[in-house]
């Protein structure tokens, strides 16, 4: 019973970190409204957008986006302007890129 038990934890744990996104049409279905800036330098989170759901593991900034709003973890809104953002992110080309550059909006995507 322990075993399962600890199974079981161990497969929430893993998920409950997991960056499947779902980009909403409307502001008020989202969990988090985001604006993507210019420059690096702007913003909070530096994105990579993964290509295979199981490397979209754990608050890093490896974001996979899924088609069904169920099968994500956090629902986004994208905002035309900075200051209706909750969040600032940019989309870098590189995995190794990707991470927080501001600590303090990390909870967002718990």
């Amino acid at each position: 019973m322990r075993f399962i038990t600890l199974i079981f934890f161990l497969f929430i744990c893993n998920n409950s970190f997991s960056q499947k996104i779902y980009s909403t049409k409307y502001k008020s279905q989202a969990d988090i409204n985001v604006f993507v800036t210019q420059f690096k330098s702007q913003a909070d989170l530096l994105v990579y957008k993964v290509e295979y759901i199981s490397q979209a593991k754990q608050n890093v900034g490896l974001w996979f986006f899924v088609d069904n709003e169920s099968r994500s973890d956090k629902k986004i809104f994208f905002s035309d302007y900075k200051s209706q953002a909750d969040l600032k992110v940019f989309f870098v080309d590189y995995k190794s890129q990707a991470g927080w550059r501001n600590n303090s909006k990390k909870y967002l995507l718990y």
